[in-house]
């Protein structure tokens, strides 16, 4: 697996049986192995740089049901049972903002 050179993988998160696109996120080897071992995502923030459990706070838990490996080696897709939202806007998607551009046809 790819790290970029602050040690992070990029990971896209998916409600596993609708397969809608939840949000982004970003792991370390750490944070992995504590999303295997416990079976909650579990993150790094960028932000505040510091591990983070999704749902300790909000109550919005994501248990993963499977870990992917894309093709390239440098993505990871998370399919999780996702319970309330997933953004921290309280939204159910981080993708319910503006439409950036659609194409027709």
């Amino acid at each position: 697996m790819r790290h970029t050179a602050e040690g992070l993988v990029p990971v896209v998160v998916q409600q596993h049986d609708t397969r809608e696109v939840l949000m982004l996120a970003w792991v370390d080897d750490e944070a992995l192995a504590r999303t295997l071992a416990t079976g909650r995502a579990t993150y790094w923030s960028r932000s505040r740089r510091e591990y983070w459990v999704k749902g300790d706070t909000s109550g919005h838990v994501q248990h993963v049901k499977e870990v992917r490996l894309d093709c390239d080696g440098d993505t990871l897709l998370f399919l999780v049972d996702q319970e309330g939202a997933a953004c921290h806007t309280g939204d159910r998607t981080c993708f319910d903002a503006d439409l950036v551009h659609r194409v027709d046809g």
